[in-house]
């Protein structure tokens, strides 16, 4: 429950710093004193957007600031879940500062704002003309439904159930499409693949085949060449080999007489022996050059089909072209494993399927044994309320496919005349007998449900006299399994609370500001009095607002 609202510098409101009790609080206030402000601070800790238009002061940051009790909740899994300290306690704070961004915070701990809205939706059930509407969903309709019938562990099994078959299906969706169009192409890939492994390619073979083509491209030029050095090194008469023995034989005349050119005599000779081993190379060489128009053919066929096979896959060499060949094998494989995936699928998916449908079933027939009894406590409860003709009917569906909520649609149906059949509510139901029908549900749901605190503003709007009382009564009730905070202008709807609240503008000659007073005994019945008489009270209004609050304590 929330036990504080601490409010700064937001709209019209200075600073407020309001407690709270269980029970029904009731909260008045002249039309724009500032009730709305009040909950639209509320719902910054509830993740509503914000900038910095709902600064008071523009230079300084907002907070708002919520103090729940929430031992009763159950939400120990939420703070673990989002690593946050759980206390029986918990401060839920919203900053926006005047550059209008917005900061949340669970016991002083950073988060996101979905984070602070998760945790504020479970603690706070503001009831709106919005919510109103959503009596018109379905998904809404259903857990109303749920809440009466207990569903909530199974829904859970269900919920989880209904996720992973979504998965699988999802994942059956997928590679069966994609099965299919490879399918259509599995004999093309077979084809490349096929093309690819009959050329036996090597790695490394692109660059020796091209060397080798070089060579057998040039072999007359080489052995021209080969042949010509080795004739100039051996050639009989004057050959480099002979004349370096000449120079040899010089010098080894005048060793006796120079000694210095006893080491040109060394350095000749080293020459003269690697000259003479060069000269054997290259005869040797000369020799195994031979022209080979055979292989030279055989060569460039091969580095053909290379080319052309990497021009059809669109590579840069024959690297590249390997692993294309590794990629269409795998390709092949998947293209074949997927079919086995595929039928693995589809048995697990029967199996999901009928474990939903037994689940569903379950969920469906809780579902259906609650209806009777919903229809006839919210129908007479509509009869308290003003609407003595009234008759309220579920129509539950089965539907040909699992949905997030089961295989059940759900349809409130309404009327208001003895005459009329009870039609769909959003078409035929007021927006007055809407806000009936959802004060007449959520009255039910407080016995039978650990809700959380419910605000609501002006539920009682449209009604007056006995209904107004009745309304008043009703939520009397609610305040008795929960806390409920009404805004109402209605005399018999306030005096039936246990605290009351008062909001009103004080006015500076310079400013007005929004304020809330918790009044005394002796202020409830003025402000009742007000409500029944208007600005200016009478005696008889204090008499009557004096028996109305007596009777709201009884």
């Amino acid at each position: 429950m929330l036990i504080k609202l601490f409010v700064q510098n937001y709209a019209l409101i200075r600073e407020l710093d309001v407690e709270f009790e269980n029970g029904l609080t009731i909260i008045t206030g002249e039309t724009g004193a500032g009730k709305s402000i009040l909950l639209g601070a509320l719902s910054l800790i509830l993740g509503t957007r914000a900038d910095s238009s709902v600064l008071l002061d523009k230079n300084e940051k907002c907070i708002v600031e919520g103090t729940f009790r929430i031992e009763e909740y159950e939400l120990n899994e939420f703070f673990i879940s989002n690593n946050i300290d759980y206390e029986p306690v918990s401060t839920l704070r919203r900053e926006i500062n005047p550059a209008g961004k917005s900061r949340a915070f669970i016991n002083d701990t950073p988060v996101t704002v979905n984070i602070l809205k998760e945790l504020g939706d479970s603690l706070i059930d503001i009831h709106s003309q919005h919510q109103t509407l959503m009596l018109n969903d379905n998904s809404f309709q259903l857990n109303l439904i749920d809440l009466f019938s207990g569903t909530a562990g199974i829904k859970n099994e269900y919920r989880e159930t209904y996720t992973n078959y979504h998965k699988l299906k999802k994942e059956y969706t997928s590679i069966k499409e994609k099965a299919d169009k490879n399918k259509t192409d599995l004999e093309y890939y077979q084809f490349q693949y096929n093309q690819l492994d009959e050329a036996k390619l090597k790695s490394g073979e692109q660059t020796e085949l091209e060397a080798e083509q070089e060579l057998l491209g040039h072999t007359e030029e080489i052995k021209l060449a080969l042949g010509s050095s080795s004739n100039l090194f051996l050639a009989e008469g004057i050959s480099i080999l002979s004349m370096l023995r000449e120079v040899k034989s010089y010098l080894g005349r005048i060793i006796t007489f120079l000694p210095e050119s006893e080491s040109l005599l060394s350095r000749t000779e080293s020459a003269l022996i690697e000259l003479d081993d060069l000269a054997a190379e290259v005869e040797k060489l000369t020799v195994s050059i031979e022209a080979d128009p055979q292989r030279l053919a055989m060569v460039n066929n091969r580095l053909d089909n290379i080319y052309t096979l990497i021009q059809k896959h669109r590579v840069t060499d024959l690297y590249e072209l390997i692993k294309k060949k590794d990629e269409i094998k795998e390709l092949i494989g998947s293209i074949v494993s997927s079919d086995e995936r595929i039928i693995e699928l589809e048995t697990l998916l029967d199996k999901e399927a009928s474990r939903l449908k037994t689940i569903s079933e379950e969920i469906s027939n809780k579902r259906k044994s609650v209806l009777s009894d919903i229809e006839l406590r919210i129908t007479e409860l509509l009869k308290q309320l003003g609407i003595p003709n009234a008759k309220f009917r579920i129509a539950l569906t089965h539907l040909q496919e699992f949905t997030a909520t089961g295989i059940d649609q759900a349809d409130f149906l309404f009327s208001a005349n003895k005459q009329i059949a009870p039609e769909n509510l959003a078409k035929i139901a007021s927006g007055g007998e809407l806000s009936r029908v959802m004060l007449s549900l959520k009255s039910l749901l407080t016995k039978n449900n650990n809700l959380p605190t419910i605000i609501f503003d002006e539920i009682d709007a449209g009604v007056s006299g006995e209904v107004a009382d009745k309304v008043g009564q009703i939520l009397s009730g609610m305040g008795k399994y929960m806390q409920v905070i009404n805004i109402t202008h209605l005399p018999q709807v306030a005096s039936r609370g246990t605290r009351h609240y008062h909001v009103y503008k004080d006015d500076t000659d310079n400013s007005t500001f929004t304020r809330v007073k918790l009044l005394s005994p002796e202020e409830r019945i003025l402000e009742v009095a007000r409500l029944l008489s208007g600005s200016e009270v009478t005696e008889t209004a204090m008499k009557n607002a004096r028996e109305l609050l007596k009777a709201g304590i009884n």
